[in-house]
């Protein structure tokens, strides 16, 4: 199914994060990260030992594996930038496991961490529109040269302005 997340979301919930020892993608001191390493390693896993494992126990592994590289960089991050709180967005931010770990991490490291309710996580796609929008109304574009470096200025968003579910009245890395 696409998108695959909330899928792999739904099987985790029911397996075991151990089970299958899925490879990191640290690529050295780099904040970056690429997952096509790990895509490769589940796709060939499922090829040679698919039958033995659980899928829900696959999906548990690759779902541990992606959050601890992600949660890792991030953490680091806020701290080579010397800022104290990290706000997670877009679709992947509606994953439960995602951002438990993140507030986890985050709380142990002594930032805030800052997340919208699950029904504003949304793709990507509509914040990449919402930061162009301006851009096409003044009549700026950009031909097929344009590069794929994250420079474009947004405007800054204070945690006050994200609207909280319930479930995370008490959690004050959501206030």
């Amino acid at each position: 199914p696409y998108p695959g997340g909330p899928h792999i979301e739904r099987l985790a919930a029911a397996g075991d994060p151990t089970r299958v020892a899925f490879p990191r993608a640290w690529l050295g001191d780099s904040l970056d990260f690429s997952f096509s390493g790990l895509k490769t390693a589940v796709a060939r896993f499922a090829k040679l030992e698919g039958t033995q494992v659980r899928h829900e126990d696959v999906a548990a592994s690759l779902q541990a594996a992606i959050i601890e590289v992600l949660v890792s960089k991030t953490v680091r991050a806020a701290e080579i930038a010397g800022v104290s709180a990290v706000a997670i967005g877009g679709g992947v931010a509606a994953n439960r496991a995602l951002s438990a770990g993140m507030q986890d991490a985050c709380r142990r490291n002594g930032l805030r961490c800052v997340a919208p309710s699950a029904h504003l996580c949304t793709d990507n796609a509509a914040m990449i529109a919402a930061a162009a929008y301006p851009r096409w109304l003044r009549g700026a574009s950009d031909g097929y040269e344009l590069d794929a470096m994250a420079t474009d200025h947004l405007p800054r968003v204070t945690p006050s302005r994200f609207e909280h579910s319930p479930e995370h009245e008490g959690s004050p890395e959501r206030r």
